[in-house]
């Protein structure tokens, strides 16, 4: 019997648990942390062995395979003895598609691929396919092949995911954009995140297809000097394409295989060039995969978004205040305070990822009347925007943050939460960051 070892208990680690039970192996989970109850509980229930708080290595390095946590970076000295013993190291989504002969859509990118994935994911579901949505997204990928293979899966990736793959191949690979991004993991070169980002497609042929923004100047480059097997299908808000999406004047229009799609940008339920984007990759993915036409419409016309992304919260005496607590980095910040239509308090800050603020100069000018700080350490901003701002303030928590911007809000304004930084100075996750905001708004 083949010894597939796990490294981490966490949502991927279980699901690839359970499915290499299922297929066989003996398998064994190790955590550095401790392992969360329900997944220890899962675990239990299908008579797998683990551990946490630990890696024992004379376990660890007996496995024929090992399967490592998205999240564990490749420095780790387990890691590094692993490879130099030549023992495989793969990620979740590498030994998941594996058992899988179903129809696969992979969608990665620095920003929009959360409301790409689940746009796409609904659009599919409500044109009767036989779907499921994982990844970096709900379920892991493996749970879902080993207790629900659908016949389709969307998966949102994220590049620590791609960087374990070897072999897997999505038959329609979607990148939403590149930006500089986690580039702690990749030795500070925006280079390295790229091809990262890149090896989506590496494993698709001539009968697959690559959908992307053909405005990213940075994804041009790469395709100019890297050749690519499979079928190129470009969305662009500037210039006219033969075969994917574009803008006509004020309506999408998709093009593939002579056959046409078109909707006005206006009915689109999600506001902002940025989403205009995140429907034509949705609907071009849905045009691939046949759904109706008058479905693909009515997906985008009453699609609201995803929790933590541009979400509006509440108006208080006319002023609207917006969650964009997902906005981790300096690129989907650029795309909140583009969609803002009036004079906005910005609240920004937390753990910054070698930020460079300076794309957001003109926008600030234009439409930020107000600064407020919300991390342990907010020189960097307060040095970035000190000329383009007079009021900015620096906070130590949520509540004292939307106190403050309820205080300089005037009618008619905005106060947005797009903080441009991983939250875990102050907060778990980008997810609590939003949670705490939303309620003390509520509670205003």
């Amino acid at each position: 019997m083949k010894k597939l070892v796990i490294l981490g208990g966490g949502e991927s680690g279980i699901g690839t648990a359970v499915l290499g039970k299922k297929k066989g192996y003996e398998v064994f989970v190790s955590d550095k942390g401790v392992i969360k109850d329900i997944y220890r509980k899962v675990l239990l229930d299908f008579d797998i062995k683990w551990e946490d708080q630990q890696h024992t290595e004379a376990i660890i390095l007996t496995a024929d395979m090992v399967m490592k946590s998205p999240g564990i970076p490749d420095e780790v000295p387990i890691v590094k003895k692993l490879r130099e013993k030549g023992i495989p190291v793969v990620s979740e989504i590498e030994f998941a598609a594996g058992y899988t002969e179903s129809t696969i859509v992979g969608i990665t990118g620095s920003n929009g691929k959360t409301t790409t994935t689940m746009l796409t994911y609904d659009i599919l579901k409500r044109g009767g396919l036989d779907v499921s949505m994982a990844g970096n997204i709900g379920d892991s990928f493996a749970m879902q092949v080993a207790e629900n293979d659908t016949l389709y899966h969307v998966l949102e990736l994220s590049s620590f995911q791609l960087d374990g793959i070897k072999e897997f191949a999505p038959h329609i690979a979607v990148l939403t954009n590149i930006t500089p991004d986690h580039l702690d993991r990749y030795e500070y070169k925006f280079e390295n995140y790229i091809a990262s980002k890149f090896r989506i497609i590496m494993n698709q042929t001539a009968h697959d297809y690559f959908i992307y923004d053909g405005d990213d100047e940075v994804i041009n480059a790469y395709l100019e000097t890297h050749p690519v097997r499979s079928i190129l299908l470009p969305f662009s808000l500037k210039r006219k394409v033969e075969k994917g999406a574009y803008l006509e004047g004020e309506h999408i229009k998709i093009i593939i295989d002579n056959n046409e799609f078109t909707m006005p940008t206006d009915n689109l339920a999600l506001k902002g060039n940025h989403n205009v984007k995140n429907a034509m990759a949705a609907s071009t993915v849905s045009q691939l995969l046949k759904i109706r036409k008058t479905t693909i419409r009515e997906c985008l016309e009453n699609f609201h978004g995803v929790e933590h992304r541009l979400e509006h919260v509440l108006k208080i005496n006319n002023v609207q205040y917006i969650n964009d607590s997902k906005a981790t980095n300096v690129n989907a910040t650029f795309y909140a305070l583009d969609a803002m239509k009036s004079s906005t308090v910005w609240i920004v800050g937390g753990v910054d990822k070698g930020n460079d603020y300076s794309d957001l100069y003109p926008l600030v000018n234009e439409k930020v009347k107000a600064i407020i700080c919300l991390g342990v350490d907010n020189s960097k901003i307060i040095n970035a925007f000190g000329n383009c701002v007079d009021n900015i303030t620096e906070t130590q928590s949520m509540k004292e943050a939307v106190n403050m911007a309820y205080k300089i809000a005037e009618r008619n304004e905005n106060v947005l939460l797009s903080p441009a930084c991983a939250s875990f100075d102050l907060f778990k996750n980008y997810e609590q960051r939003g949670r705490e905001f939303k309620e003390a708004v509520r509670e205003l």
